[in-house]
C-alpha cells in the first residue's frame, strides 16, 4: 500500500475528504519525524513506538577493495511494534 492508497482508506473510514486525510497523514508523519529527530520517543499504544537509537562505531570492509575501514557511530530511527500489532500480524506465534 502506498501513501495515496492509505489516504483513500483513511478518507473512507473517517468520512473526510481525500485532501483532508492527506493533510492529516502528512501532519502525523512530519510530527513523528520532528519528535524522533529531536531525540524523543513517540508511543502509540497498541501500534508501536518510534524512537532514536544509538548505533555504535564498528569496523567494516570496503566491498570493492576489501580493506578495513572504520564506520562511525550514528543515531538511527527505530520502530518497535506494539503487542496488538504483533498479535494481529502473527496471531499464532
Amino acid at each position: 500500500m502506498n501513501k495515496a492508497e492509505l489516504v483513500d482508506v483513511i478518507a473512507s473510514k473517517t468520512n473526510v475528504t481525500k485532501r483532508e486525510a492527506d493533510t492529516i497523514l502528512s501532519a502525523i508523519t512530519e510530527t513523528i519525524v520532528e519528535v524522533v529527530s529531536g531525540g524523543d520517543k513517540v508511543s502509540l499504544v497498541g501500534f508501536g513506538s518510534f524512537e532514536p537509537r544509538h548505533r555504535q562505531a564498528k569496523e567494516g570492509r570496503n566491498p570493492k577493495t576489501g580493506e578495513k575501514m572504520q564506520i562511525p557511530a550514528t543515531r538511527v530511527p527505530a520502530f518497535s511494534a506494539g503487542k496488538l500489532f504483533k498479535d494481529k500480524v502473527a496471531p499464532n506465534d
